[in-house]
C-alpha cells in the first residue's frame, strides 16, 4: 500500500479533522505518519501514532480580541504562521526523508508542509480546516495581498518551495464544508474538493455527568473553543446572565476557570466536555464561530448563535447566517438581553433555524467526509502511477 504524511500545526481544531482522514486511510491498509507537535498529535491521534516531532516557536503567542481586520491578519501571519513555518521546516524535511511518503497532506496553517513538499517535488494536498480562505478575503485589499505574497516569498527563500501557494495545493484542496454552508462563491481552482466535515471517534477522559441533562428541557452549550481563553471572561459572564432568565438548561465550557461554580441548578460549568457526544443531546450552541464547532454542531442539526472574535470567525459566522442556520451577535458588545433573545430565536422551531441546520447537516453526511477525503487521496496515487 501507500504512505501518507500529515503535516499539522499545534492547534486542536486543525489536528482533529486530519485524525479522521488518517484513520480512514489506515483502515484501508495504508501507512500513515505525522509531522507536528509530538504530544498534541499523540493525544489526539492515539499513543501508537507514528509522529515525527517538529519544533514550534519558543515564544508563546498572545493577543487580545481588540485586534480587528488588517491588524489581526498582520498579527496572525507575522507572529504565528510565519514563525511556525520557520520552526517546523527542518522537522518536516526530516520526516519526509525518513518516512518517504507518496503523498503529503499539509494543513493550510502548517505552511512548511506544502512548501517543503513542493520543494522536493512530491505530490501534496492542502487540508483546509476552515473555508474562510476559499472566499478570497483579500480580493478587495490588493495592498494587503501584496504584503502577504511578500511574506510568503521571503519564507520560500528561507525554507524552500516552488511557485505554488502553500495554502492551495495545485494537486488538490480538501475543504471540510459543502455548498449548503459555503454558499455559491467561486472556488480558488478546480481541484478544491468540498467533502464535508471529517469527524472521528475521539478519546475522552471526561467524567461528564450525563444524568444532569433532562431530555424534556431544552439544552444549550456555551463554548468559545480552545484558542480564545484570553478573550472569554466578559462574554461568558454575559452568557450566564442571559441564561438566568430562560427556561432551559445550559452547559458552559470554562477551561480557564473564569466563572464561579455555584451558578444555579440549570447551569453546569465544566472545564472540558466531550463535545461530539454532547451535541447529540443539544438544542442549540452558542459559540465563537470556529469552523470545527460550527460544522460539528450542524452535522447534528443543531442551530447556532455565533459571536465571532477574530481570524476566520467573522466569515464563518456570515456563512451560518446566510444559510439560515443561526443568529449572529457582537462578541464584544452583546448584552444579556440581546443574547437571551438570540438563544430564544434559534430554539423557536417556527423560525426555521433548526430545519436549516438539519439540511446542512444532511449535506455534510452526504458529502462523505473522511471517506471522500480518502477516495480523493487514493485517486491521486492512481494518477501518479504509485
Amino acid at each position: 500500500m501507500s504512505r501518507f504524511l500529515f503535516v499539522v500545526p499545534p492547534l486542536v481544531g486543525h489536528v482533529n479533522p486530519a485524525v479522521g482522514m488518517a484513520a480512514e486511510l489506515a483502515a484501508r491498509g495504508h501507512d500513515v505518519a505525522w509531522a507536528g507537535h509530538l504530544e498534541l498529535v499523540r493525544q489526539l491521534a492515539g499513543a501508537d501514532a507514528t509522529v515525527f516531532g517538529c519544533a514550534v516557536p519558543a515564544q508563546e503567542v498572545r493577543r487580545t480580541a481588540d485586534l480587528k481586520g488588517p491588524a489581526a491578519l498582520q498579527f496572525l501571519w507575522e507572529s504565528f504562521l510565519i514563525p511556525l513555518a520557520d520552526a517546523m521546516a527542518p522537522g518536516v524535511r526530516a520526516a519526509i526523508e525518513e518516512f518517504g511518503p507518496d503523498v503529503v497532506v499539509a494543513d493550510q496553517q502548517a505552511l512548511a508542509g506544502g512548501l517543503v513538499a513542493d520543494d522536493l517535488g512530491l505530490t501534496w494536498v492542502t487540508s483546509a480546516t476552515t473555508s474562510a480562505e476559499l472566499t478570497n478575503p483579500l480580493a478587495s485589499m490588493p495592498k494587503v495581498e501584496e504584503w502577504l505574497n511578500g511574506l510568503l516569498g521571503e519564507l520560500r527563500e528561507r525554507i524552500g518551495g516552488g511557485a505554488a501557494d502553500p495554502r492551495f495545493s495545485p494537486h488538490g484542496v480538501l475543504a471540510f464544508t459543502t455548498r449548503e454552508l459555503f454558499g455559491a462563491g467561486e472556488l480558488p481552482h478546480a481541484n478544491v474538493w468540498l467533502i464535508g466535515p471529517s469527524l472521528s471517534t475521539r478519546p475522552s477522559t471526561s467524567d461528564f455527568p450525563w444524568e444532569w441533562i433532562d431530555p424534556a428541557t431544552p439544552t444549550v452549550l456555551i463554548s468559545l473553543g480552545t484558542a480564545n481563553l484570553d478573550a472569554g471572561a466578559r462574554f461568558l459572564a454575559t452568557a450566564v446572565e442571559a441564561l438566568s432568565g430562560l427556561a432551559l438548561q445550559a452547559i458552559v465550557v470554562d477551561p480557564a476557570g473564569l466563572l464561579g461554580k455555584d451558578l444555579g441548578d440549570h447551569i453546569l460549568v465544566r472545564g472540558h466536555v466531550p463535545q461530539l457526544e454532547l451535541l447529540k443531546r443539544l438544542d442549540a450552541v452558542v459559540c465563537h464561530a470556529g469552523h470545527n464547532t460550527v460544522c460539528e454542531s450542524l452535522w447534528y442539526g443543531v442551530p447556532l448563535v455565533v459571536a465571532p472574535i477574530r481570524d476566520d470567525q467573522p466569515i464563518v459566522a456570515g456563512q451560518v447566517v446566510d444559510a439560515g442556520a443561526g443568529v449572529r451577535v457582537r462578541f464584544g458588545r452583546v448584552t444579556p438581553k440581546l443574547l437571551a433573545g438570540a438563544i430564544e430565536a434559534v430554539l423557536d422551531e417556527e423560525q426555521g433555524f433548526r430545519s436549516a441546520a438539519r439540511r446542512i447537516g444532511q449535506s455534510f453526511q452526504d458529502a462523505g467526509g473522511s471517506r471522500a477525503a480518502a477516495d480523493r487521496l487514493e485517486e491521486l496515487l492512481v494518477h501518479a502511477g504509485t
